[in-house]
């Protein structure tokens, strides 16, 4: 790990250039000015705390959500540097507030590892915020300095003494950049630094949220601490499943950096978690650290397999998705001079880590199988079932290749396409029923919306493997429509269309399908969803029609079951309204679904995304596995909040 420096003041700090562009074209320097631009500016201020821990100087991190959406990160690291910059002539925090690619991590003692290899965290803060505020605790003193959109306003002065040492930031983001929201999402701030925590072992984050607070006053507040790091990290992963065997830990060490692995197999037929970070950064592109891993497993596997004879001479090798199908593994490396490819830092491209992978994965798995048999067995037994269901996957491709080259009218009968071959402007929805489908077919507009009804509910993947999803004619023809095609000849490029609609009812029935096709997406086509491709649609619940009126005519629409006594309060005399509840889509008559859920003027679409995949893991598993025990507590924890109920 890295050493630690006690050298570590404003000859430190290198600059490279100003602030100027960044208000200009935020985007480019935290990806968008949407909700997850926002999330992104706390990211930034964290993970310079966090690059104080690897230092070896901070244990504890506490973030704030205020009343009024802005955040305070406090740390107990060694405190921004306060003295005189040799070349810039200002205090050296002032610096690093306002100065573009001013930082400790370009050259120096400042950081020997770091997660912000561009610099640019936290004066890009500063730029796209209205007001920061910073305290640092240093050399006995406290100071203060303070900033209105990006520019100094408060001189740093000293406020007081301090016993201990760290750096507070309080920063209130700019309405006049983040346009679309300001207000900061609790659980992914929460996911994000729980997966920090799990990264650095023994690292204490708390996360308090004044904006909800208990009986008390006291406001809501988690703590993410694990003593076992990444093993607590795949226990987590594996969280709702039958797993193979104990977590598997070990760690390698060069000049090059440092490797932490964890692995573990389970049950499931899910290859999609297996998650590699550098320098806490989650590389979800993956890059020569992942390629090293996949190679030392796949080979390992097969050599172990071989030499204890649960693979013949004439059986194939196992493949690399054979060998990891089930594995939850986290691999962290830590580079001093990590090279990222592009300023999102998502693939890792130091080509000389892969060795110290795949060396240290090779060492470390070969031992572990060779010193426990029987969980060896276990996961060489998983592994060959996985390479019988991909033959026979493969087997099932062929013949529905084959059976469409035959079938000149190879899209599912049931579904009624657009007129449009442009995949941009083309979208389907995917509904229950044929009665939800008639109605959908008569209300949609046939040039640019296909409708494709589903016959009951889809098999869930989760508990099926690729070859029995490909034998359900519900999943084939979804396939179809598609076009993308599945497993190995998977192709994203070759989606019909580019806006891919879930309608489902509002009722029980409708959100266990709507779990079920997300299942589908998220284990077999997530490039879909990582494409922006899949959307969930947004039908009312209710709708308000006055009573004794002989107009089918609704007054009002409304979304939130939540919302409902308070719309209905707004009215003078709301006893004047009868309240019509939509069970089912069937339920309204064409021109009132194309109004409220097909009309893209005045729809609401949910777009999926997968921005924490390890939650999203978890969840799927423990909702759709074979384990009953996860779901009975989720539904226990959550039965009070459970908006509508059928019997």
């Amino acid at each position: 790990m890295a050493s630690k420096s006690e050298h570590y003041d404003g000859s430190d700090i290198q600059v490279l250039e100003g602030l100027e562009a960044v208000r200009k074209r935020p985007g480019m320097y935290i990806g968008s000015t949407g909700p997850r631009g926002l999330h992104h500016l706390v990211y930034e201020v964290v993970d310079n705390a966090v690059d104080e821990a690897l230092a070896g100087y901070c244990t504890n991190i506490d973030v704030t959500i205020h009343p009024d959406n802005s955040i305070t990160c406090e740390d107990n690291g060694r405190g921004i540097p306060v003295d005189k910059h040799p070349k810039e002539k200002i205090p050296t925090v002032e610096v690093v507030l306002t100065i573009l690619h001013a930082g400790g991590k370009f050259g120096g003692e400042g950081y020997k590892v770091s997660g912000g290899l561009h610099g640019v965290g936290v004066s890009v803060v500063n730029a796209l915020s209205s007001r920061v505020e910073v305290q640092v605790r240093r050399n006995g003193k406290e100071y203060q300095i303070a900033f209105d959109h990006g520019k100094t306003s408060e001189k740093l002065h000293e406020i007081g003494t301090a016993k201990k040492t760290g750096t507070t930031v309080t920063f209130w983001p700019d309405p006049d950049i983040f346009t679309e929201t300001t207000v900061y999402d609790y659980d992914t701030l929460a996911t994000r630094f729980r997966e920090m925590a799990f990264l650095n072992r023994g690292l204490k984050i708390t996360l308090h949220d004044e904006r909800v607070t208990d009986a008390d006053g006291n406001p809501r507040t988690e703590v993410f601490q694990y003593a076992g790091g990444i093993v607590d990290f795949v226990k987590y992963l594996n969280e709702g499943r039958e797993t193979l065997n104990k977590p598997v830990y070990f760690e390698a060490e060069n000049g090059d950096g440092t490797v932490e692995v964890a692995m573990q197999w389970s049950t499931s037929y899910s290859s999609n978690s297996v998650m590699a970070f550098a320098n806490n950064i989650n590389t979800h592109e993956g890059g020569s650290h992942l390629d090293g891993f996949k190679q030392a497993v796949t080979r390992t596997i097969n050599e172990y397999a071989r030499a204890k004879g649960l693979l013949k001479e004439k059986d194939p090798n196992l493949s690399g998705e054979d060998a990891r199908e089930g594995l939850a593994a986290i691999i962290s490396v830590k580079l001093h001079d990590p090279q990222f490819e592009g300023q999102t830092k998502t693939k890792l491209g130091n080509t000389e880590i892969r060795p110290l992978v795949q060396n240290a994965v090779t060492k470390g798995l070969a031992e572990y199988l060779e010193e426990n048999p029987t969980p060896a067995k276990r996961i060489i037994g998983k592994a060959t079932q996985a390479l019988k269901a991909r033959e026979a996957a493969r087997k099932a491709r062929e013949m529905t290749r084959r059976k469409n080259v035959l079938d000149s009218f190879a899209l599912p009968g049931k579904l009624a396409d657009c007129s449009s071959k442009k995949p941009e402007e083309s979208e389907i929805f995917i509904v229950e029923g044929d009665s939800a489908g008639g109605s959908a077919k008569q209300a949609r507009d046939r040039k640019y919306q296909a409708i494709l009804p589903l016959r009951g509910k889809i098999l869930n993947v989760e508990r099926a493997g690729l070859h029995r999803a490909l034998s359900s004619d519900t999943i084939s023809s979804l396939i179809t429509a598609i076009g993308t095609n599945i497993g190995e000849d998977f192709n994203a490029d070759q989606a019909r269309y580019h806006r891919i609609i879930i309608m489902t009812d509002a009722d029980v029935d409708g959100a266990h399908i709507r779990c079920l096709l997300l299942t589908f997406f998220y284990r077999y086509m997530p490039e879909l969803i990582n494409r922006g491709y899949v959307y969930i649609a947004q039908p009312p619940i209710f709708g308000l029609k006055k009573k004794n009126s002989r107009s089918p005519k609704i007054e009002r629409y409304i979304y939130d079951e939540q919302a409902l006594g308070s719309i209905l309060a707004e009215y003078d005399d709301p006893g004047k309204f009868d309240v019509q509840r939509y069970k089912g889509l069937g339920e309204m008559d064409p021109e009132q679904l194309w109004e409220t859920t097909m009309e893209p003027a005045t729809r609401t679409l949910l777009q999926v995304n997968i921005d924490d995949a390890a939650e999203a893991e978890r969840v799927v598993s423990e909702l759709m596995g074979d384990l009953v025990e996860p779901r009975k507590e989720f539904i226990q924890k959550h039965a009070r909040d459970v908006r509508f109920l059928d019997i």
